[in-house]
This record gives structure tokens, sequence and C-alpha cells, in this order.
């Protein structure tokens, strides 16, 4: 066992130390649903893996607790795969290089896997812990969280027992959620022929990296860069004052990650070889600058590059980069509700040429239905301009506040009187399952909590140690106080 696996509460650190070890991206949960399956089983307690991936998992109620209401301890499975660009890591074959920095647990230049590893964890100490009081007790670990909800959309409805749904997939300790935002995928597509090179140019590479990225909800306000933004701002400001010719463009790589790096393959004119490099330098000068606060390691770079077969027709292109411009990217709309949360946002997240088709996706987020359907047109009517083709899907609920919640209340009340203060009451800019779960079992009363984690999505993902000891002390006394039916 490792220094982390040691940490205290050593329940919570040693199988978050397990978690570490089994590669687990979005999509690729097929090893560590067998894990859970079999830590099921070794326990001796029922298990059961629904039709998507689902592990579900029963642990009875301690002697003199059988007439309490039953407890769905939930989490995802999944984690969000992101990467330093100079660092070699296979997030399909590769365990989490994780370490401990001060009061923080990091990971060494990748996604730590906190999110939502520190929820999975704490129900798998209690589901194996032999001295604990508690009621009835179900642990759901969800597939697919990150990139589609595929887990929560297809939990079957009767297949849980349970009365009460407490959610560990958020990230301030202190915090109880009682609401988040619900989300839409947005895909644009512009279709590409490719034009033969003329003779006199020279191919350039042009790469933004550096940039901090994060969580495209939570992180959304902090004011960071997007590097598919800043590219397509200097190739907007410079095609046809250079007579650039664009060959290939990559930026971003999840939609609900803000795109730390982007990279373009462009064709210049011999004679403008020299403006080319001069106006890349005072647009780094300026991005920089504009920048300097919230992207202090923001890189700019141009190299030569080996010279493309082709490039992409300059009609596409200008009708390209003016609506990616165009499209509305960051927060859109403060809540008026609760003070300091983000109503709706959108992360304008991948942009890639490939095979004759320009793929841009969007992840659009609001806690209003209304407004987000309203930002969705927004978009459509930019890349209608264009010619683009638009497809928005994937549409996930939010989940509505209930300041009534009886657990909200009940858990209020034990935080109080465990740590001497009332828990901040919040919603979240960010797509937590409870809203699509509700609608499977409207019964629930559901609430959200877990230990500080901080930059999520992004390879800065960091977990603060003494959280953790807080979140699962008032994780179990929630347990053991749980009214009766």
């Amino acid at each position: 066992m490792s220094e982390i696996g040691n940490l205290q509460p050593q329940g919570i650190w040693k199988n978050f130390e397990k978690l570490l070890a089994v590669p687990r991206p979005s999509k690729k949960e097929a090893r560590i649903i067998e894990v859970m399956k079999k830590f099921g089983e070794d326990l001796g307690l029922e298990t059961i893996v629904d039709k998507v991936g689902n592990v579900i998992i029963r642990k009875p109620a301690t002697p003199g607790m059988e007439d309490r209401k039953g407890v769905v301890l939930q989490g995802h499975l999944d984690m969000v795969p992101q990467k330093n660009s100079d660092v070699s890591h296979d997030f399909e074959n590769d365990p989490i290089q994780a370490y401990i920095d001060g009061e923080w647990v990091k990971a060494r230049g990748t996604t730590l896997g906190a999110d939502n590893g520190m929820g999975v964890a704490a129900a798998m100490a209690v589901l194996e812990a032999t001295d604990l009081v508690h009621g009835p007790v179900e642990a759901l670990f969800t597939i697919d969280e990150e990139t589609g909800m595929t887990g929560a959309f297809n939990l079957e409805p009767g297949i849980l027992q349970g009365d009460i749904l407490i959610n560990m997939d958020s990230e301030d300790e202190g915090e109880l959620y009682i609401g988040c935002a619900g989300g839409m995928n947005g895909n644009i597509f512009f279709d590409y022929t490719e034009e033969s090179i003329p003779a006199g140019y020279t191919a350039f590479r042009i790469s933004i990296t550096g940039m901090k990225g994060g969580h495209s909800g939570m992180d959304i306000a902090l004011g960071r860069g997007n590097a598919i933004k800043s590219l397509n701002r200097f190739l907007w400001e410079n095609k046809d004052k250079l007579g650039i010719k664009l060959a290939e463009i990559d930026g971003g790589g999840l939609r609900n990650a803000i795109p730390r790096e982007a990279f373009a393959t462009i064709l210049v004119p011999n004679e403008n070889i020299e403006g080319l490099k001069s106006e890349f330098n005072r647009f780094s000068q300026v991005i920089k600058s504009e920048l300097s606060s919230t992207e202090p390691d923001l890189k700019t770079d141009i190299s030569d590059a080996e010279m493309p077969s082709s490039f992409i027709n300059d009609e596409v292109v200008k009708n390209m980069l003016s609506s990616v411009y165009a499209c509305p990217n960051g927060v859109i709309r403060m809540s008026a509700d609760f003070e300091g949360l983000v109503e709706t946002s959108s992360n304008l997240a991948i942009l890639k040429s490939e095979a004759g088709r320009i793929h841009i996706m969007c992840l659009l987020r609001s806690s209003v239905d209304s407004a987000k359907h309203d930002l969705a047109q927004m978009m459509q009517s930019v890349f209608d301009l264009a010619g683009a083709h638009c497809r928005f899907d994937g549409e996930y609920p939010g989940w509505k506040p209930n300041p009534e919640s009886p657990i909200l209340y009940h858990m209020r009340q034990i935080y109080n009187k465990r740590f001497g203060k009332i828990p901040e009451i919040k919603a979240i800019h960010a797509g937590l399952e409870c809203g699509i779960l509700g609608a499977a079992y409207p019964n629930w009363d559901m609430i959200s909590f877990g230990p500080t984690i901080r930059f999520p999505h992004s390879p800065d993902e960091k977990v603060n140690i003494p959280s953790v000891d807080k979140f699962y002390d008032f994780l179990l006394e929630t347990l053991k106080n749980i009214p009766t039916k």
C-alpha cells in the first residue's frame, strides 16, 4: 500500500488507491465494472450488473436499524481522461500516478479521477466496514456519466429499493447541493472540398497550449481562456490580410472540458512569411496580456511544417472562422435565484477537420430549460448563416431545487451539531445525475455533497485531504441518524 492508501480515514483512501490502478475513461469501463462486481461478491453482498453496466450492491441494515429509510449511495465509475501534451499516458491501459503535495492529492500531469473516484471510494468503504451503524444501504455505481450519462438514462425503474438518494459527486466540503443544471450537445458540421496547393507557398504549424482548461460547468465563470477561440481569432484576423490557406485544424478533446490546446497547419505565400511571423508575435503578446491573470502558462508557437497534400477550400474556411468567432462561449447569464451561480453557459469544446468535414462541438448548460433552448437557437442562427449543418442532441434535465427536502433538513442539523456551523445550501452549474435518476424514481428525496476537489476535468485536478476526513465523517453520521420509514 502506498502513502495514499495509508491516509486517514483509511477506509476511503485505500479504496481510492484501488481505483487509481484501474483505467476507467468514459465508455471504457469494462475493467472497473468487473472490479466492482467482484468487490461486492467478495463481501458476500447482493451484487447486480444491469444491462448497460451499472453496478448495484446491497448491504442490509445493522441490527436494530431495520426500520430506517433505505439510502442509495450514488457515484459514477468513469473519469475524464485529460493530460498535458508533454506527458506520456495511455488512459485505457495505464494507472493514474498520484502523489501527496501538502494537504492535496494530485496526479502527475493527468486528471486524477477524484471526480468521481472519491464518491465511489466512500461508498465502497461503507459497504465493507463492519463497525458502522446504518439502515438498509444500496450503492449505485453508474457508467459513462461524463460523456452521455448513459448509466443514469438507462437505469431501470424499480430495481432500487431505497427512499433517499445521496449523490457524492459534488466538490466543495461544507456545502449541500439541492439542484443542478441540465445540458445539451451542439454538433455543427461544415463539409469541405480539398484543393491542390499552388506553387509559392510555405507550410507552418501554429499551436496554442498551456491553458488551464477545467470543468466546463464549474470552472466556466473563472475567466479562463479557450484555446480554440484564441486560435480562431488569429486566423480570422489574418486570413485575408496574409492570404492564409488552412490545411488542418484540431482543438480541444472533450465536450465537458474547456479546451486547453489548439493547433492548425496553414499555408502562406512566400512573400508573406515575414508578415505572418510578425503578426503571430504581435497576436501572442496581445493574448498573453489579456489572459495574464488566468493563463500564466499560456504558450504560443509557430514553426515550419511538412507540406500537406491539400488545403480546405477558402469559402468554407471563411464561413467557419466567422461563425466560430461569433459563436456564444462562456457565461451567458447568471442566476437570479442563487447568488454567484451561473444559470446558462456554453463551452465551445472541440474543433476538428478530418476527411472532408469540420466538426465543431459545444456543450450548452442551463438550470432553465427554455434558456438552454434559446441558446441552442442562438447558435443555430449563427451557423445557419455560414451554411453549416447543426444538430442538438444528448439533452438531459436539470434538477429542480426542493428547499423543503427532508434529507436536506436532516443533514443540515447533523452538520451543525457535528461541526458547529450550518452548511451552505447551493445548486451547481454542472450535470449531476440526480435530475435523470429522479425521473425514474420520483419518490426519492435527493441531495448531493462531497469533499473539496479543485480543477476537475483538467491535469490540475486535486482533492483536499482534510476535507475527505470531514466528508466521510459527515456521511457516517448521516447514515447513523437516518429517520425511520
